[in-house]
Formats: structure tokens, C-alpha cells, sequence
């Protein structure tokens, strides 16, 4: 059946399916970072931020399922491949906060507004697909490197379980289950929350979403001839990687990256259409776009800098229970509160 199609192009189709998933739960069940952390500290709710954390332990349980079984081998991905670096992670986690308040949402998010018909999404997710590349490989690419070199902390260890595990007996995998399942009773130990049962389904799906997506991408690279890494979602650099193939697929071709872009946006569409939220919209005060798109630029510098976003660090990384995720989740949140405090005030200064 897939005789005919190069790894590339498997690798594409795991992302575009599992996209669509996160585009319908972005536009159907409301899932949304920069939502969660506005609901929770000016709405008095932490009912979105209870939805990130169930995606994040099921997430984690099928991760380490997939891992036990001997269907993913962690150190074939980014998150273990990487260098870690604290120092990158904070700073580039504040950055991309930042940026996420200014712009009112995230790369993921962008993606989702503009497959309901915002065009200023649109243009936030043009301007961080550019970004991010100019601090992946282009003039800041070379800062980055040197920064993240020098803070690197050279250690095998790249999981809490890894971590765990030498001061405990229990294995890594048993460890790493027994965290996943802690945060899983934790986010249903609300018992309001229980009763959100669409909150439930969809955080349950974007987590299984992210755990199919390990097991798509490490299948395709196990049984061709891909020397990639197994991946999951992040939303920074495949931006790029999707501009850049839509301008000349011969410079950079189909990958899990790109499949995934076109996904969530095909995903959000269907989901927009469904509740018939779908319609144009421009942006029409000049400020507020100005706003948008350097948020937009400070999104693509920091997830790069911190190895993911909001997707990236706080549920594929989380899945793996990387040292990174939570450093990076943190930091982020701690700057999104700094711009929407930042904004509010403003507007209140103002009113």
C-alpha cells in the first residue's frame, strides 16, 4: 500500500492525520494555551489549564506505553538528541511568552485562526515561519549555537525518569508511569472538572494525537531509510520548513513538519465549518497588527531558542517527560503573565 511513497511522504501523511485531530480540538473543544493561562489567572478558571494537563499525562501514559513495547526508543528523538541547556530553555521560554501575549496566541494557535478564515493569523504565522528560521539557520543561527554550547549542561540524562532512576530502583519506564498517572489523578481530582466532559474528550484526543504521532514517525524511520529522529508536534520551525516547501519542495521536501502545518489548518477548517464560525476577517487597526507581528517574531526567536513552543515543550516534550519541558512550560507561562499584565494594565490605564 505505501510501496510507492518515499519516507517523506509517510512521515507528511502521520502529521497531516494527526493534525487534523489538533486542528477539531483547537476549533471544537477550545483548546488553547495562551486561553488556559488567561482563564486561570483573570478568569478565576482553571478548567483549560486542567484540559493541557490531561493531555500531557495521556500523552505521557501512551508515550511510555509505546516505549515499553519497544515502539518508540526515546533517544531517537530531538528531545534526547538535543543539548540541554537550561539557560536556552528560560530564556528562550520568556521570549516566546512574550511574543505569544503580544500576538494573542500562539504558532499553534495561529494555525487554528487562520483555518477559520483570520487573516491576521494568517500573517502571524508568515512572520513566525520566517523568524524562526532566521534563528535556526539564518543570521542569528550562529548566536544561538553559541549560547546554547556554552550553557549546555553534558549529561546523559535527558528524561525525570532518567533522573529519577539514579536514585531509585524502579525502572525509568515504571517511573515515568507512575508520574503520568500522578498528574492524570491530579487533573481529575476537581470534581467540576469531571463533569466537563467535552474538556475531557478533547484533551484525551489531543494527548493520544501526540502519542500516534511517536509511533507514525519512529514506524516510518524503524522500516525505511530515513535517518531522521522519531518526532512529535512543535509548532516553530516547521512553519518555516512548510514556506520553504511550498516556494521550492525540491529545497526542502515533505516531512512531518509540513504534513502536520497542513493538518492542523485543514483540521481547524472542518472544525470551524462545523460550529460555522468560518469567516473572513482582516485586521483593521494598524497598532494592533504592528503588535501581532512582533509578537510573531518573538515566538519564531524563542521556541527556537528553547527547542519548542507551547506544543513542542509543554505536550511532545512533556510526553517524554523531557528536563526541558518543564523548565521551558514555566518560563513561558511566566511570560505571557508579564504581556497580558503588560496589556491590561494598558488598556486599563487608558479606559
Amino acid at each position: 500500500m505505501f510501496d510507492g511513497l518515499s519516507d517523506g511522504a509517510l512521515l507528511a501523511l502521520v502529521g497531516l492525520g494527526c493534525g487534523v485531530v489538533l486542528g477539531l480540538a483547537a476549533r471544537l473543544g477550545r483548546f488553547c494555551t495562551l486561553g488556559a493561562i488567561e482563564d486561570l489567572l483573570y478568569q478565576n478558571s482553571d478548567r483549560r489549564m486542567r484540559m493541557w494537563g490531561l493531555a500531557i499525562a495521556v500523552s505521557a501514559l501512551g508515550t511510555f506505553t509505546l516505549i515499553a513495547v519497544g515502539a518508540l526508543d526515546p533517544a531517537r528523538t530531538m528531545y534526547h538528541e538535543a543539548p540541554l541547556s537550561p539557560l536556552a530553555s528560560i530564556i528562550g521560554g520568556l521570549i516566546f511568552g512574550y511574543g505569544m501575549s503580544m500576538a494573542g496566541t500562539c504558532g499553534f494557535g495561529a494555525l487554528a485562526r487562520a483555518g477559520g478564515g483570520d487573516l491576521r493569523a494568517g500573517v502571524i504565522v508568515l512572520v513566525m515561519a520566517v523568524s524562526s528560521y532566521v534563528m535556526l539557520s539564518g543570521p542569528l543561527g550562529a548566536l544561538r549555537v553559541w549560547l546554547v554550547d556554552k550553557t549546555a549542561l553534558y549529561t546523559d540524562l535527558r528524561s525525570i525518569p532518567d533522573a529519577l532512576a539514579q536514585f531509585t530502583p524502579a525502572p525509568a519506564v515504571a517511573t515515568g508511569f507512575g508520574l503520568a498517572a500522578a498528574l492524570l489523578l491530579f487533573v481529575l481530582s476537581s470534581a467540576r472538572f469531571r463533569q466537563e466532559k467535552s474538556s475531557i474528550f478533547w484533551g484525551t484526543v489531543v494527548g493520544l494525537a501526540v502519542t500516534a504521532s511517536w509511533a507514525g514517525t519512529y514506524w516510518v524511520i524503524s522500516s525505511g531509510f530515513s535517518s531522521d529522529t522519531a518526532r512529535s508536534f512543535t509548532f516553530s520551525a516547521p512553519l518555516g520548513e512548510t514556506v520553504l516547501y511550498l516556494m521550492t519542495s525540491s529545497g526542502g521536501g515533505l516531512s512531518f513538519g509540513v504534513g502536520s502545518v497542513a493538518g492542523v489548518l485543514l483540521g481547524a477548517c472542518v472544525g470551524s465549518l462545523i460550529k460555522g464560525h468560518f469567516r473572513w476577517e482582516a485586521c483593521e487597526d494598524p497598532r494592533e497588527l504592528r503588535r501581532q507581528c512582533g509578537g510573531g517574531v518573538l515566538m519564531g526567536f524563542g521556541a527556537v531558542l528553547a527547542f519548542g513552543c507551547t506544543i513542542g515543550q509543554g505536550l511532545s516534550a512533556f510526553s517524554l517527560l523531557a528536563l526541558s519541558a518543564p523548565i521551558t512550560l514555566l518560563a513561558i507561562i511566566a511570560g505571557a503573565a508579564l504581556g497580558l499584565r503588560q496589556l491590561i494594565t494598558g488598556f486599563a490605564a487608558t479606559s
